[in-house]
């Protein structure tokens, strides 16, 4: 692998270089650069610099400028205004930095972090007995992305999949089916879709009774009490519902294209051997103390609705444990036995507070310190295109498989619409990965925090900011490579570039640094405008510079190198994103 410096990374170099040989007091100093509509780039940093040394910014400027010594990368860097400098660079340097990405593989020149830990991401937290509906989906897309960006940089990631698998509605639902032993009969041929509907169905009654009947609800007290205490037949029925939800959780993430490894799903069930541990160990700190035979952490600074202090329920008073007592047992367990440096939690925004209560609590205990580090990436609500929370017509939660179904549906309309040679067979395949593409886009397009709409005649456009659009520049670049036949794509860095092919090739150079912010701000969707505007650049060379019908056959290489390059850039951009790109659409 042969990581590629950036032209903003060497414009960089040279300019800090230049600025200490102009004010030797001031070194190291940042000269603050940044891309710009006036020329390549942009060096802001002199005006501070000027100041704090009390010299005339302007003076200090041409200092500068006649410090630098960099004819082969530099063309052109001019002082304007107070003291700014505008900078532009060689085309030479543009077209033999392009060509040093494209000769380093799937990589593209993007080094790996010099420092890389180990982070362990919480996502994809569907139920144990319910449908996966539309709330699910934005965990599971947002965190599959994180990881798939974080892994790129060399980060070493590790998923845990924190499914509802233990807890009052299993004592519930196992007392309900041991009352009535032939609601779940004849159902163990049918698929895990149909096996899932009845539990979930089951899952209903069963709430139904637990919340009309007193003396029910007491037999499913004692019921999970007695899953928590290992009892066989309890443990026997709870683990088929497991097993079988599973099965059905499998073929919904394969539908969203989504691998999922069976030992990165730890329900809550993972942590009963730890909590009573972890709550003596909160106890016995100081960290917890009991009030009203609970145990509990008070907090000062964190308050609730009413303003009042929210206190961390660890313990109920009759010895039960819930959420914080399986979460903090789970931090514990992710940072003594797998070893991580950063927790990274994809969860709904309404539960921030709790995760805010259980970081502080870790934190206190000493489980979380300044090497260890928590994040909580709480995500806004899927809405409707009313910009209402998504409901069916009825008034039910949005299954996740009819979503995705008719995302795909759509898609092969749009698909079969364009195709001109392509099977029955292919247009299904196409469709697939372009619903399913056009609906992790339009998430992850979307500031995480924010809430958005889900609005499939939009996700499926071929215009706008979709993955539809990628895709097609994408198969559109693919079409034109075959058309080349034997002209192989070929750099000439001693050609000149059109204002078309600069933008594109300055924006390309760009892809490590994007990913690399993206990743570290947890901001899939910085990366995703990235590829947007990559696909937009494109689309302007495309129209401003015949490819095939170039003035030269130099030319006509060097554009069929412009183009493969951006193919490769998208390709794998979209798929750090979890999105595929078909050769032909």
């Amino acid at each position: 692998m042969a990581s590629v410096q950036s032209l903003t990374a060497s414009v960089h170099q040279r300019l800090a270089d230049a600025l200490s040989a102009a004010l030797p007091e001031a070194a190291p100093a940042d000269p603050l650069l940044r891309r710009s509509d006036r020329a390549d780039f942009q060096a802001n940093g002199i005006l501070a610099l000027a100041k704090k040394q009390q010299a005339n910014p302007r003076d200090l400027a041409t200092r500068v400028v006649e410090s630098i010594d960099a004819p082969e990368l530099l063309k052109d860097v001019e002082v304007s205004g107070p003291g700014f400098l505008n900078i532009t660079v060689t085309d030479r340097a543009i077209t033999e930095t392009l060509a040093a990405r494209a000769a380093d593989g799937d990589r593209l020149g993007v080094p790996l972090k010099a420092e890389p830990g180990t982070t362990v991401i919480d996502y994809a937290q569907p139920n144990v007995a319910k449908e996966m509906h539309v709330g699910h989906l934005r965990s599971a897309v947002i965190g599959d992305a994180l990881r798939g960006m974080l892994d790129f940089t060399g980060e070493k990631t590790v998923g845990r999949h924190h499914i509802g698998d233990w807890g009052t509605q299993f004592g519930m639902l196992i007392q309900y089916l041991i009352e009535n032993p032939g609601e779940l009969a004849g159902e163990t041929d049918t698929d895990g879709e149909q096996a899932m509907s009845n539990l979930n169905r089951v899952y209903k009654a069963s709430r139904a009774v637990f919340d009309a009947d007193e003396d029910f609800k007491e037999r499913a007290r004692k019921r999970v009490v007695a899953l928590q205490s290992g009892d066989k037949e309890t443990l026997e029925l709870w683990q088929r519902f497991v097993d079988e939800s599973k099965v059905y959780f499998y073929s919904v993430f394969e539908k969203l294209d989504m691998r999922i490894r069976d030992e990165e799903i730890v329900g809550e069930s993972a942590y009963n051997d730890m909590m009573a541990e972890t709550a003596r160990m909160l106890e016995e700190s100081g960290v917890a103390v009991r009030s009203e035979g609970a145990l509990v952490v008070f907090f000062d600074d964190i308050k609730g609705k009413d303003d009042k202090p929210v206190p961390l329920i660890v313990q109920k008073a009759d010895g039960g444990f819930g959420y914080a007592a399986s979460d903090l047992s789970a931090i514990r367990d992710r940072v003594f036995g797998l070893h991580a440096t950063t927790l990274l939690y994809v969860v709904d925004v309404r539960q921030s507070l709790h995760f805010r209560m259980v970081f502080e609590t870790a934190r206190r205990a000493g489980w979380l310190n300044d090497d260890v580090t928590a994040h909580n990436m709480g995500y806004g609500t899927v809405l409707g295109a009313d910009g209402k929370p998504f409901k069916t017509r009825e008034g039910e939660t949005v299954r996740l498989e009819d979503l995705l179904d008719e995302a795909v549906q759509r898609a092969a309309e749009v698909v079969r619409e364009k195709a001109r040679d392509l099977t029955e067979d292919e247009i299904q395949e196409r469709a697939a990965q372009v619903g399913i593409g056009a609906v992790k886009y339009a998430d992850l397009s979307t500031s995480p925090s924010r809430d958005y709409k889900f609005d499939l005649d939009q996700m499926v456009s071929l215009n706008g900011d979709t993955s539809v659009y990628l895709q097609y520049a994408y198969a559109r670049i693919q079409s034109i490579l075959r058309k080349a036949g034997e002209t192989r794509p070929t750099a000439h860095p001693e050609l000149e570039l059109s204002p078309a092919e600069r933008a594109l090739g300055l924006h390309l150079d760009a892809f490590g640094d994007t990913v690399f912010e993206a990743a570290a701000e947890y901001a899939p969707h910085k990366l995703a405008a990235y590829l947007y505007q990559l696909a937009s650049l494109y689309t302007t060379f495309y129209d401003k510079c015949p490819v095939l019908k170039a003035d030269t056959p130099a030319q006509v290489e060097n554009r069929l190198f412009l183009c493969a390059l951006t193919a490769r850039t998208l390709q794998q951009g979209m798929a750090l994103l979890g999105i595929r790109t078909p050769e032909r659409l």
